[in-house]
C-alpha cells in the first residue's frame, strides 16, 4: 500500500482547539475541509478550509453583538452538520464554553442540561423543537438568545430569531482570543442510564492530546474523507470523527440521516468509518435476514467467504499459519466479500468501533469479509479514548493498547483505571461526583471490570451492572443481552432477575423483520394477540437458547415478555447513546414482569 501523506498538527503548535483550526487554514487553505449536502440544489457541496474561516468569522461576529463574557456557556442541539461546526469553533474562539446536545434528545432532559449548564445562548433545529424546550424551561433559564436554523413564523419570545436573520453577513478575520490550552473549552453531559447527567468538564488540552494520541495509532493522512453521522454530542464522533481529521488535514462529509446513510456512503465512498457496535450489529442482522431466503449454496459460499478471510486476517496478525484456503481467497473475494465491501462505499481503509462491546461474531464476520475493523474504548471522562487497537497490532477480542499519555492499571475488584493528561476537569458544579470518579492515589475509575495482558486491555463487565438473583447467583446481563440481540428478529432485549429466582427478559422485536417471522409462524402480524401467543414464545425462547447456550444453567432465561413497542429516546426507555435505561425499563413493564413471576408461583 502506498505511504499516505501526513501532515500532523502538533499540540503544542495548536495550543487550543480553535487554535488547531487556525493552524490547519493556514496550512491548506485550498483543500477540501467539508462536505455537506445542499437540501435547496439537492447536491453535494464542498467546502475548503479558508472559506470555512470566512464563515466561522460571520458567527463570530454575530456572537459577539450579544455582549457574552468569556467562560459564558452556548449550547448546540442540532444533527452532525457544517453549521454544527461554524458554531463550535466560532465559540471556542471568543474564549466561550460549548454545550452539546444530543438532536434527538427529549425537551426535558434539554431543558436539564440548558438550566444547570447557566447556557446563554441555543442554537436549536426549528421553532417546534424550541417550543417544546421552552415549555419545559417555563421561563427559568438564563437563555439570552435562542437562534433556529429554519424559518420562524411570528415568533412571540423576542430571544428567538431564524438563523438567516441573527447571522452576520460580513464577518472579516476569525478570532481566536484565549490560547490557555488549559482552559474550559466544553461541557458534555453523559447520557447516563440512571440519575441526572452530570457535566463532564474537558479543557483544550484535554481534547487536543487524544487526538493527536490517537492519530498516532491509526494510519491517517491528507487524502483521507471521514463521513460524519454519530452525534458530534458524543465525545467519540466528536474527538475522532472531528478534531482528529482536523489535525491530520482529513475531509468530513456530513451524512444526512441514519435512514439514508446507506446511499451516503456509497455516493461519498469514504476512506475511514466512525462507528459504533449498534450500526455494525444492524447491517449484520440484515446480512443474517436476507441469507436465510438464498440458496444452500449461496449460504455456505457466503460461510466460506467469512471463515477464509478470517484465517487470512489471523495469518496477517501473526497468529495463524498459512494455508492451501487462502488461494480460494481471490475468488471468494470477488464472489462474496467485495459486494459487502460495495454497499459500505468500497474504500474504507480504516474503520473504528467504540462506545460498546463489540460482538466477537460480528467482528469475525465484517473483518472476513475484508472490512479494517478496530475496536477502541473510552468514556467522556477521558476525552474519551483510552485504549485502541491497530491495524497491524489487532486483536477484536481486546480494546486494543493504551494510548502513549495514558497509563492503566488494575484496581480493586478487577477495576480497570486510568491517568494521564486527558483526564476531564471535573464534573460541572457537583464535587462530590468529581471525587467520587478517582482513587485516593488519583487515578480515574472506569466503572469497568477488566484484565491486562501483554499490553492489551480485555474489558470483562461493569461492575454496576450485575444482577443479583434471590439465590445469590450472579449474572452480567450486558453479555447475555449482546449475544441475544445478534439475532435479526430481536431488536432489543433486557434481562431481569434482580432478588428474583429466576431469570427472565423483556424482548422488543424488530418491526421490519417480524411481519414476515409472524406469517412463517401462521401467526398475523397486525394482532396483538400474536405477541401472546404460545408459538411465538416457544419460538423466540429457542432463539434465545441458542444464543445462550455458554451461559451457566443459573442464569439461563425461563420466562420472556415480548413487545413491539420501541424503545425510544421520546419515551425514555433508552440513551440518545441507544443504552437501556434499565430502571426505567423496569418500570415500564412493571405490571408485565410482576405476571411472569406470578405464574411461577402458582
Amino acid at each position: 500500500m502506498t505511504e499516505k501523506a501526513k501532515d500532523i498538527i502538533p499540540v503544542e503548535t495548536a495550543k487550543t482547539l480553535p487554535g488547531l483550526f487556525i493552524e490547519r487554514v493556514k496550512r491548506t487553505p485550498t483543500a477540501k475541509a467539508y462536505v455537506s449536502f445542499d437540501e435547496a440544489s439537492g447536491e453535494w457541496r464542498e467546502i475548503t478550509w479558508k472559506q470555512a474561516a470566512s464563515d466561522v468569522a460571520k458567527w463570530q461576529r454575530a456572537l459577539v453583538g450579544e455582549g457574552f463574557m468569556a467562560g459564558d456557556r452556548v449550547a448546540i442541539m442540532l444533527k452532525n452538520s457544517y453549521e454544527w461546526m461554524l458554531l463550535d469553533i466560532a465559540t471556542m474562539g471568543l474564549g466561550l464554553v460549548i454545550v452539546p446536545l444530543y438532536a434527538n434528545d427529549s425537551a426535558g432532559s434539554a431543558a436539564y442540561i440548558i438550566k444547570h449548564s447557566g447556557a446563554k445562548f441555543l442554537l436549536v433545529e426549528n421553532g417546534e423543537g424550541w417550543d417544546a424546550i421552552s415549555k419545559e424551561l417555563n421561563g427559568t433559564s438564563d437563555l439570552k438568545r435562542i437562534v433556529t436554523i429554519s424559518q420562524v413564523d411570528g415568533a412571540k419570545d423576542k430571544r428567538v430569531k431564524c438563523l438567516d436573520e441573527w447571522l452576520s453577513h460580513n464577518g472579516g478575520e476569525m478570532t481566536v482570543a484565549i490560547d490557555d490550552p488549559d482552559k474550559l473549552a466544553t461541557i458534555v453531559y453523559t447520557s447516563g442510564t440512571t440519575g441526572s447527567p452530570k457535566g463532564v468538564m474537558l479543557s483544550h488540552r484535554n481534547i487536543l492530546v487524544n487526538a493527536h494520541d490517537s492519530l498516532q495509532m491509526a494510519d491517517i493522512g491528507t487524502d483521507d474523507i471521514f463521513l460524519s453521522f454519530l452525534p458530534l454530542s458524543h465525545m467519540f464522533e466528536r474527538t475522532a470523527g472531528y478534531y482528529l481529521p482536523m489535525m491530520a488535514g482529513s475531509a468530513i462529509a456530513y451524512a444526512r440521516s441514519i435512514p439514508l446513510l446507506g446511499e451516503d456512503l456509497v455516493t461519498i465512498r469514504p476512506t475511514v468509518f466512525i462507528s459504533v457496535p449498534r450500526i455494525f450489529e444492524r447491517v449484520y442482522g440484515k446480512i443474517e435476514a436476507g441469507l436465510q431466503e438464498k440458496s444452500p449454496i449461496a449460504q455456505k459460499l457466503f460461510k466460506m467467504a467469512v471463515d477464509v478471510g478470517w484465517h487470512r486476517f489471523e495469518h496477517e496478525q501473526g497468529r495463524a499459519g498459512w494455508s492451501p484456503k487462502l488461494l480460494l481467497w481471490p475468488v471468494l473475494n470477488a464472489l462474496v466479500a467485495k459486494k459487502v465491501m460495495d454497499k459500505l462505499g468500497g474504500r474504507i481503509q480504516c474503520s473504528v468501533t467504540g462506545g460498546a462491546a463489540l460482538p466477537p461474531s460480528v467482528a469475525k464476520v465484517f473483518i472476513g469479509l475484508g472490512l479494517p475493523l478496530i475496536q477502541g474504548y473510552g468514556l467522556t471522562e477521558t476525552s474519551p479514548v483510552i485504549t485502541v487497537n491497530t491495524d497491524a497490532n489487532n486483536d477484536p477480542k481486546s480494546v486494543g493498547l493504551t494510548l502513549n499519555s495514558l497509563e492503566t492499571r488494575i484496581g480493586d475488584n478487577d477495576e480497570l483505571q486510568m491517568r494521564g493528561p486527558t483526564v476531564m476537569l471535573g464534573y460541572w458544579n457537583n464535587d462530590k461526583a468529581t471525587k467520587a470518579m478517582f482513587t485516593n492515589d488519583g487515578w480515574l475509575k472506569t466503572g469497568d471490570k477488566a484484565a491486562i495482558r501483554d499490553g492489551r486491555v480485555y474489558i470483562t463487565g461493569r461492575l454496576k451492572e450485575i444482577i443479583v438473583m434471590s439465590n445469590g447467583e450472579k449474572a452480567p446481563p450486558a453479555e447475555i443481552e449482546m449475544a441475544i440481540a445478534l439475532d435479526p428478529l430481536i431488536e432489543k432485549v433486557m434481562l431481569v432477575g434482580e432478588q428474583k429466582p429466576f431469570m427472565s427478559a423483556i424482548v422488543c422485536l424488530s418491526p421490519e423483520i417480524w411481519p414476515g417471522e409472524a406469517k412463517a409462524l401462521k401467526l398475523a402480524p397486525n394482532d396483538p394477540e400474536s405477541l401472546k401467543s404460545e408459538i411465538l414464545h416457544k419460538h423466540v425462547m429457542a432463539k434465545i437458547a441458542t444464543a445462550t447456550s455458554e451461559v451457566p444453567e443459573y442464569a439461563r432465561i425461563r420466562k420472556t415478555f415480548i413487545t413491539l413497542e420501541e424503545w425510544t429516546v421520546e419515551n425514555g426507555l433508552i440513551t440518545p447513546t441507544l443504552k437501556v435505561k434499565r430502571n426505567r425499563v423496569l418500570e415500564h413493564y412493571s405490571a408485565e414482569i410482576e405476571k411472569i413471576y406470578e405464574k411461577r408461583n402458582r
